[in-house]
């Protein structure tokens, strides 16, 4: 039995500044060791006959997919509460809506907007509430990137990780968190008005003081891919934003758009990452709209480097799984064998 995992026990998983390093890396080692079992087809039940509630006010393809697979190979039954499929916070308050599923429920989901939704769920559910994605921070993800990055380099403390692009929101902020707490020297790559907000910055400063992280904020991209190991990047406009702002957004961060340029400017041996959905070419209907109507083919990030072999994305996905797997059976009580 690991004694940090059974620490975890009835906690909450909202934002990575709620964890210390210490339960992080116990988290991802839990993720390593379903991974193995679930590649050598080793059953682990080990939550059989609980249930859970996932919401989405925000709909997803790869977070629904993770929570759901996971609870399944866990043992667990699983109730998706789509924006249609749920009255909370439109009939009911977000506090009756957590103390009604808390009573039905071992544990609940959220995906959606503010930060504030998921941690009303959590203060009133009583059961352990997980953080999908709100418009601040995706702390779900920021662990299968870590667990990503362990497998591909070994190690996370020191690597020198680049982020390019708007990094005012949950993947920036989140990264950014993360790097401060496990020892990743951090770079987010933009204009200055994409940066992070001051005060994230400098609780991050803090945090970074104690893992011996660096953070910088540059604008220069040969400036901050100097000797980069990881070079990742997000999509420009995200999920409930206005297109309106396309205009604007394309012209600011065109500069920090993931092309071969880009990624000469980093090491060699870097590798590139993505969180997902990607309009890395047309073939979807929002990417053929918006790079039509700007005369381009790719956005964030170029098709080649995409599809290149320094991709890591589709790495990444499988082990948003594996991570969400290890956060709900560790808060719920599984504390390894």
């Amino acid at each position: 039995m690991n004694q940090t995992l059974k620490q975890l026990a009835g906690k909450n998983f909202l934002k990575l500044l709620d964890y210390t390093p210490e339960e992080i890396e116990a988290l991802l080692d839990l993720a390593a060791e379903f991974k193995r079992k679930k590649h050598a087809g080793i059953p682990h039940r080990v939550l059989e006959g609980k249930n859970v509630a996932l919401i989405f006010e925000k709909t997803s393809t790869r977070t629904r997919c993770s929570f759901e697979v996971a609870a399944h190979d866990l043992g667990m039954g699983t109730t998706y509460l789509d924006p249609t499929g749920s009255q909370i916070g439109k009939k009911e308050s977000i506090a009756d809506t957590a103390r009604v599923l808390g009573r039905m429920y071992d544990g609940i989901e959220y995906r959606g907007y503010g930060q504030e939704i998921v941690e009303a769920l959590a203060k009133y559910a009583g059961v352990p509430v997980w953080n999908g994605l709100t418009d601040e921070f995706h702390p779900t993800q920021i662990l299968a990137d870590f667990l990503t990055i362990r497998e591909h380099f070994g190690y996370l403390r020191g690597i020198h990780f680049v982020y390019m692009g708007d990094a005012r929101y949950n993947m920036g902020n989140s990264l950014m968190v993360g790097c401060a707490k496990m020892g990743l020297n951090f770079t987010a790559c933009a204009p200055e008005e994409y940066f992070p907000s001051e005060e994230l910055r400098a609780v991050c400063a803090g945090l970074a003081e104690k893992s011996g992280a660096t953070l910088r904020f540059v604008s220069d991209p040969q400036e901050a891919l100097q000797g980069a190991d990881v070079v990742y990047t997000d999509i420009w406009v995200s999920m409930g934003e206005n297109e309106a702002v396309w205009d604007r957004r394309i012209e600011d961060l065109t500069p920090y758009q993931v092309n071969s340029q880009i990624m000469n400017m980093a090491k060699k041996e870097a590798v590139f990452m993505h969180c997902l959905p990607s309009y890395h070419n047309r073939q979807t209907e929002i990417g053929n709209r918006v790079c039509a109507r700007y005369d381009r083919e790719a956005l964030e990030v170029t098709d080649d480097v995409f599809e290149g072999k320094q991709s890591l994305v589709f790495d990444e996905a499988e082990n948003r799984m594996h991570t969400i797997k290890a956060v709900m059976a560790a808060t719920l009580g599984y504390a390894g064998e």
